[in-house]
Order: structure tokens, then sequence, then C-alpha cells
């Protein structure tokens, strides 16, 4: 008989690196807009007052967000393996909590863009045959990221499951 899968909370928290990995993603983005918006602004003289008033907007809202969000979002992420299931919760304004019996997944793949190179983090993304989509653990030490891959690998293999 299958063990009983309950949703309950995660305990384990993504690497503190990823609150200034998300800073800085907050950073790059916020600095693109500004110097669209700059450089438009320059070169067109009729607009200048609207593009430096959507330069200032966009600087009002996106340097608290740039501040805001990846503190908020390290103190709500969280995940946990368990021999029987994959736990997350994710989110900022909207949370999300999923669970994953080991019996549905399908493939665990891990993920590092540049700037998550520069940080030494990882992505773990587990898809299931759920319609609601992967989960996707981001935030992860590049280490603890490749034995989650691993483990959940060997547990996948093991479990008896038609991952459909």
């Amino acid at each position: 008989m299958e063990a009983q899968v309950r949703l309950r909370p995660p305990t384990n928290r993504v690497d503190p690196r990823a609150v200034r990995y998300w800073m800085t993603s907050e950073a790059i983005f916020n600095g693109i807009v500004a110097l669209v918006l700059g450089v438009l602004a320059l070169l067109i003289p009729p607009a200048r007052p609207w593009l430096l008033l959507a330069l200032a907007i966009a600087m009002v809202i996106g340097i608290p967000y740039m501040i805001i969000m990846p503190i908020w979002r390290y103190r709500v992420h969280r995940w946990e393996i368990t021999e029987d299931a994959v736990y997350t919760r994710s989110g900022w304004l909207w949370q999300e909590w999923r669970i994953a019996p080991m019996s549905r997944i399908q493939t665990v793949d891990t993920k590092r863009g540049p700037l998550e190179q520069a940080y030494r983090l990882s992505s773990v993304t587990v898809t299931t045959a759920s319609a609601a989509g992967p989960i996707t653990i981001k935030g992860l030490d590049r280490e603890v990221a490749a034995d989650l891959a691993e483990k959940l690998t060997e547990v996948t293999q093991a479990n008896k499951g038609d991952a459909t």
C-alpha cells in the first residue's frame, strides 16, 4: 500500500546567496530600463518630459522592489525532499505550495545561467505528469543542487510508480 502524501510546509531554505543574486538580477533589469528611457529622452526632445516621468516612475517602483522582493522571496521559498515526495513553497505576493509524489516524477534537470554561475547557484526542475507543470527549486548552492538531482534520480528509479 502506498504511503499517504500530504501537503505540509517544506523545511529547507534556499541558499542565502540567492538574495544577492535576485537583487543583482533586478538591478540589471532596472539599469536596462533606465538606460533605454534615458537614451530615448535624449534622442526624442518632444517626448523628453514624458520619458523622464516614465524613468522616474520606473525607478520609484523598481528600486524598492529590487531591495524588498529578494528578502521576502528568501523568507518564503522553501523546499524538501522525502522518500515519498518533493515539497516546495514559492512566490512573492501569490504563494504556491506544491507537492510531487516520487511516483509522478518523469525528469530531473539542473540549470545555471551566467549570473547564477557567478553566485555559485543552480536551479533544479522536477518535471511530473501534472497539468500544473514542473516544480522548480531556484537559488540552491550548485553542489546541493547536484546532490539533490542525484538523490531524486535514485529515489525515482527505486520507486515502482508509472510517472503518469
